[in-house]
C-alpha cells in the first residue's frame, strides 16, 4: 500500500500547482447500467482513471445518459446525481468522495476576522483524504464516531439543512413513535409520529443528536451535516423496562402537541397495578385517567367528558370493537399480552376519526417478533392467556397469535349449590396478525379477532355473544415528504338468547349488526411549518335489528323477524399542523361526512308537530335495495392551538364538532350485552356535538413530573332516550318509543404523574357534570318538566391515585385508591289511588344518589431473576381488590313488603377479594 501521508502531500502540492481547468470534453451513451458500469465505460474509451471504494455504489441502481462533446465535469454530475458522492479531478485522475468535497484551495473568509470566520464557527470545513479516511472507517456503534449526511456543495448559500429518518426498535424493526430527538448544539428537538418519523432543521456542519424515549437507551450521536439528508436510527430496549409503571400521556408530546385531552396506555407499563381477580386490562387501567368513568363497578362501556357510551369510537387496528368486554363489564375482551397499546383522545379528536362524539380508543396490536420465536402468558384464578409470535421470513416478516379462555365455568360445576352449579359462565378470545415489512417503503398488516360470552342464569336460558373483525393494513412511503395508508376493516358483533324449557314459551332471539369500511390516510410534509394529513373513508352499516323463533315443535312462539336497516357512512378530511412560530403551533382540520339510509325498507311517514304513534301515521313508503331513504351531512372542524410559555410549559386550547349517525338503543342504566344499535333514518336524525377545551401544561424535568389541568364544556343534540315503560325489543314502530333531546356537560380535569424512579404512577382529580334535558310541547314526551336533570353516570367527584414503589429491581408494591360520587337514581316518594287502584309515585327523574363508591386496592409484585440466558423471565403478582371490604353498591332496588316500600341494594364484590398470577415471558 502506498504511504498515505506521500500522496497526500503529492495530492496537496499538485492542486497548488495545476488548477482546475478541466475543460476536456468526452462523448458518451448509456441505457440501464450501473453507476460502476458506466465508470468502466469511460476508462476503456479515454485516459480517466476513477479511485472509489466499490461499496460506495449500488449496482441495483440503474441509469441511463447522453452526453456528447460535453465536459468531463458535466458528464460526473449527471453520473453522479442523487447519490451522496462527490468527485475531484487531478489531470487525468477522478477521484470520489462520500458526502464531502475535496479542496484545491480554501474557501474565502476562512480566516476572517471575528464572528464571521468559517474557522471559527460550527460550519463545514475543508476534508482532505486523511481525515475523511479516518471518518469513513469509524466504527458507528463508538459514541465518538461521525455519522456523513447529505452532500456537500461548494455552491451552497445556506446554512441550514433538513435532517429526517425513522427510529426503529433494534430488535424488532418496530417504528418507535413518541422518541424525542434533541440537537445539544443548536437548542432544537422534535418527536417521532407514530410512523418512527422525524424531521429537523439542523446547521451545516457538526451536530450532536440525542434521543430520549421512557422504553429504549438513551443514544448520543455525532453527525456531520453537508445537505439536506435522511437518518435512520435504531435504538435497544431498557432491560429494566418491565420495573416501571408507566402510563404515558406523551410527555414531551403533551406539552409540544397542539391537540388537547390525548393519553397513551402502554400495555407494558401496567402489570403491576392491582386489579379485579389479578386479570391485566388495559381499558379499565382507563377508568383511572380524569374524564373517563363507567356507570358502576364490573359495568361494560365507557362515559367520556359526560358522553354516553355509544359516543366512543373503539378501534382494535382500525376495525370497530361494539363490545369490548368479557362477562358483563368485569374483563375486556383485549389479550393483555398481544396489546401494545391504546391511545386515547377525549379532547381533540384529529380529523382522521369520526362517528362517534365523545372520544376515540385506538388500540393497536403488537408486532410479531421477526428474529425469533418469542411469547409470554399468565396464570390466574380465573383465565389464563398466552401470546407467541414467530418469524415467517426472518427478520421481515411474522405471526403472531394469541388465545385467552376462562375456566370459571368448571368452578361453577365443581360447587354444591345447586343454583351455582347448573349456571354457566365462560368466554375466550383470539387474535392472529401478519406483519410484513416488503422493503423500507411497503409494510402491509393483516389482523383477525374473534372473541365469544356464554353466560346463563337460569337452567333454562343461555346468552351468547360474539365480536369479529378483520383489518388488513398497507403502509407505503413515496418519497421523504409522501407516505400513505390503505386500509380495510369488517366488523361484526351479534348475541343470542336460547330460551328452552319444557313449557310453551321455549325460544331464540337474535341480533347482528356487520360495518365493513375502506380508508384511505395520506401524509404530505410541505416543510417543516406545515404538515398535512388528508384523506376519504367509507363504511357501510348493515343491522338485522331481532328476529325470534320457536325453538322447538311445542314451543307456541310464532317466528318474527324486524327488517334489516343498511347504511353509508362516508367522509373526506384534511388537516394541516402549522407552526406559526417557535411558540406557536396550530392544528386546523375539517370533516366532512355523508350518510345516507339506503333500502330496502318501509318507512312510515308521520303527521308533523304531534306525538309519534299509529294514529298519527299518514303514509307507509316503501323503499326498494340500496335506494336512498334519506341523507343527512355535515361539516366537521377541528381547530387546536398552542403556545409554549416556556420549554416545559404550555397552554392549548381546542373545538371540535362531531356527528354521529348511529345509536344505542338500551333500557338499562349501564350497556349490556342485549343492547342494541339503531341506524339513523327517515324518523331518527343523527346526534351531533361540539366541544370547547382549554388546558395548561407542566413539565417538572429534574423530579420527572408532569402536570395537566383541563377545562371543557360539551353541547350535544339529538341525543337518544326513552319514553317511560318503552318497549324496545322487536319493535316495528321504534320511533314511537324514542324521544331526541339535548345534553350538556363540562368539568375540570386534573393529573399529576411520575413516570420513572422507585415511586411512579398517577393521581387524578375530576370535578364534572352531565345533564340531559327531554322537552316538547306534549307532555308525554317531556321528562322532568323540560328541565336539565342529571344523566344516568353523572358524578361530580372523581379522584384516582395509582403508585407502585420499587423496593428493589424485582420486588415492588403497587396500590390503587378510588373515589366517585354515588350515580343518579329515581326513588318512589310515596303511593297515590286512582280508580280503585294504587300506584307508587315516583320522584322527578334522577333526582337522589346511590351511595358513594370508594375502594382501596392493594399488590406485592415479584420479578424472577434477571439473567439474560434463561429459559423464561417470570413475574408474580399477590394482589388483594377492594382490601376494606367496602360494599360499595352497584344498584338500589325498591319491593313492596307487607304494604311497605323497601329499599334494597346489590354489591359486585362486597368483601377482599384476594388474587395470586403468575406471569412468564420467553
Amino acid at each position: 500500500m502506498r504511504n498515505p501521508t506521500l500522496t497526500l502531500l503529492l495530492l496537496f502540492f499538485s492542486t497548488l500547482i495545476f488548477a482546475q481547468e478541466n475543460t476536456n470534453t468526452i462523448s458518451i451513451e448509456y441505457s440501464n447500467i450501473s453507476r460502476k458500469a458506466v465508470i468502466e465505460k469511460i476508462e476503456s474509451t479515454t485516459d480517466y482513471k476513477f479511485y472509489f471504494e466499490e461499496e460506495w455504489l449500488d449496482n441495483k441502481v440503474l441509469i441511463s445518459g447522453n452526453y456528447q462533446n460535453k465536459p468531463i465535469t458535466e458528464v460526473l454530475s449527471g453520473i453522479m446525481e442523487d447519490t451522496n458522492l462527490n468527485f475531484f479531478i487531478d489531470k487525468k485522475r477522478v477521484i470520489l468522495t462520500q458526502n464531502s468535497i475535496i479542496y484545491d484551495k480554501l474557501p474565502e473568509n476562512y480566516f476572517g476576522n471575528g464572528s464571521n470566520s468559517i474557522a471559527k464557527n460550527n460550519v463545514i470545513k475543508p476534508v482532505f483524504f486523511q481525515q475523511y479516511d479516518s471518518i469513513k472507517n469509524t466504527d458507528t456503534k463508538n459514541t465518538d464516531a461521525i455519522t456523513l449526511v447529505g452532500k456537500e456543495s461548494a455552491n451552497s448559500e445556506t446554512n441550514l439543512y433538513t435532517l429526517s429518518g425513522y427510529v426503529k426498535n433494534a430488535k424488532t424493526g418496530e417504528p418507535l413513535s413518541d422518541v424525542t430527538i434533541k440537537v445539544k448544539n443548536a437548542n432544537v428537538s422534535t418527536s417521532t409520529n407514530e410512523t418512527g418519523y422525524f424531521i429537523l432543521q439542523l446547521p451545516s456542519g457538526m451536530n450532536v443528536i440525542e434521543t430520549e424515549s421512557l422504553n429504549h437507551k438513551k443514544t448520543v450521536r455525532k453527525i456531520m451535516v453537508y445537505s439536506n439528508g435522511k437518518l435512520d436510527i435504531s435504538l435497544a430496549e431498557k432491560i429494566n423496562q418491565l420495573d416501571e409503571v408507566v402510563v404515558k400521556g406523551r410527555r414531551n408530546q403533551t406539552i409540544r402537541t397542539a391537540i388537547t385531552g390525548v393519553t397513551t396506555i402502554d400495555s407494558e407499563g401496567i402489570k403491576n397495578i392491582p386489579l379485579v381477580l389479578g386479570e391485566r386490562d388495559i381499558l379499565k387501567v382507563a377508568l383511572t385517567i380524569p374524564g373517563i368513568k363507567a356507570a358502576g363497578e364490573g359495568s361494560a362501556g365507557f362515559n367520556v367528558r359526560g358522553g354516553k357510551e355509544d359516543q366512543n369510537l373503539i378501534l382494535l387496528d382500525n376495525a370497530t370493537i361494539y363490545n369490548p368486554a368479557h362477562f358483563f363489564g368485569f374483563f375486556s375482551a383485549l389479550n393483555p399480552y398481544a396489546t401494545n397499546k391504546v391511545d386515547i383522545y377525549k379532547g381533540g379528536i384529529p380529523s382522521e376519526f369520526g362517528g362517534r362524539l365523545s372520544s376515540v380508543f385506538d388500540i393497536m396490536s403488537k408486532n410479531g417478533n421477526v428474529d425469533k420465536f418469542a411469547g409470554e402468558g399468565g396464570i390466574g384464578p380465573i383465565t389464563s392467556n398466552i401470546t407467541a409470535s414467530t418469524p415467517i421470513v426472518k427478520g421481515k416478516s411474522s405471526l403472531l397469535f394469541g388465545a385467552r379462555a376462562t375456566y370459571s365455568g368448571w368452578i361453577l360445576r365443581s360447587l354444591k349449590d345447586e343454583q351455582l352449579k347448573n349456571s354457566e359462565a365462560s368466554f375466550f378470545d383470539g387474535i392472529i396478525k401478519y406483519n410484513h415489512n416488503i422493503n423500507k417503503n411497503n409494510v402491509v398488516e393483516t389482523t383477525l379477532y374473534y372473541s365469544k360470552d356464554a353466560y346463563s342464569i337460569t337452567s333454562d336460558s343461555l346468552y351468547k355473544y360474539s365480536n369479529r373483525l378483520v383489518s388488513a393494513k398497507w403502509k407505503h412511503v413515496f418519497n421523504e415528504k409522501n407516505k400513505g395508508e390503505l386500509n380495510f376493516s369488517n366488523s361484526e358483533y351479534k348475541f343470542n338468547i336460547d330460551y328452552d324449557s319444557n313449557n310453551s314459551n321455549a325460544f331464540d332471539f337474535g341480533y347482528k349488526i356487520n360495518e365493513t369500511q375502506v380508508a384511505l390516510k395520506m401524509n404530505y410534509l410541505f416543510n417543516e411549518k406545515h404538515k398535512f394529513t388528508y384523506g376519504i373513508s367509507s363504511k357501510l352499516y348493515g343491522v338485522n335489528p331481532g328476529y325470534i323463533s320457536p325453538k322447538n315443535e311445542g314451543s307456541l312462539i310464532m317466528p318474527f323477524t324486524i327488517d334489516k336497516e343498511r347504511g353509508l357512512e362516508s367522509a373526506a378530511f384534511i388537516s394541516d399542523s402549522y407552526k406559526l412560530t417557535k411558540k406557536l403551533l396550530l392544528d386546523v382540520g375539517v370533516r366532512y361526512s355523508l350518510y345516507a339510509a339506503l333500502g330496502a325498507s318501509k318507512q312510515k311517514i308521520y303527521q308533523e308537530g304531534v306525538p309519534l304513534n299509529d294514529a298519527t301515521v299518514i303514509e307507509e313508503r316503501e323503499f326498494g335495495k340500496n335506494e336512498i331513504i334519506n341523507t343527512y351531512s355535515g361539516f366537521e372542524p377541528r381547530i387546536a392551538a398552542r403556545f409554549m410559555i416556556s420549554d416545559n410549559f404550555s397552554i392549548k386550547a381546542g373545538f371540535d364538532k362531531t356527528y354521529q349517525y348511529i345509536h344505542l338503543l338500551s333500557n338499562n342504566t349501564t350497556q349490556s350485552p342485549t343492547d342494541t344499535w339503531k341506524l339513523s333514518d327517515l324518523n331518527v336524525k343523527p346526534q351531533s356535538g361540539e366541544q370547547i377545551s382549554l388546558g395548561l401544561f407542566k413539565d417538572i424535568d429534574f423530579e420527572d413530573l408532569e402536570f395537566s389541568l383541563e377545562g371543557y364544556y360539551k353541547k350535544s343534540k339529538n341525543i337518544l332516550d326513552y319514553k317511560v315503560g318503552a318497549n324496545i325489543l322487536l319493535n316495528e314502530d321504534l320511533e314511537t318509543e324514542l324521544l331526541q333531546g339535548e345534553g350538556k356537560s363540562y368539568g375540570i380535569e386534573f393529573l399529576v404523574k411520575k413516570q420513572i424512579g422507585r415511586l411512579n404512577g398517577w393521581l387524578g382529580y375530576t370535578y364534572s357534570r352531565s345533564l340531559v334535558k327531554l322537552d316538547s310541547q306534549f307532555n308525554e314526551e317531556k321528562v322532568n318538566n323540560g328541565e336539565y336533570f342529571p344523566s344516568n353516570f353523572d358524578k361530580p367527584h372523581d379522584m384516582s391515585a395509582v403508585l407502585n414503589y420499587k423496593f428493589t429491581h424485582r420486588y415492588s408494591f403497587s396500590a390503587n385508591f378510588i373515589y366517585q360520587t354515588g350515580r343518579p337514581i329515581t326513588y318512589p316518594i310515596g303511593k297515590y289511588t286512582y280508580g280503585n287502584a294504587e300506584y307508587t309515585l315516583y320522584s322527578d327523574r334522577n333526582k337522589f344518589r346511590i351511595p358513594d363508591y370508594y375502594r382501596l386496592d392493594l399488590g406485592i409484585n415479584i420479578e424472577g431473576n434477571h439473567k439474560i440466558k434463561k429459559l423464561a423471565h417470570s413475574f408474580w403478582n399477590i394482589s388483594v381488590y377492594n382490601v376494606l371490604g367496602r360494599n360499595n353498591p352497584y344498584s338500589v332496588f325498591f319491593v313492596t313488603e307487607k304494604g311497605k316500600i323497601k329499599a334494597y341494594k346489590t354489591s359486585i364484590f362486597a368483601i377482599p377479594v384476594p388474587t395470586v398470577t403468575y406471569n412468564f415471558k420467553f
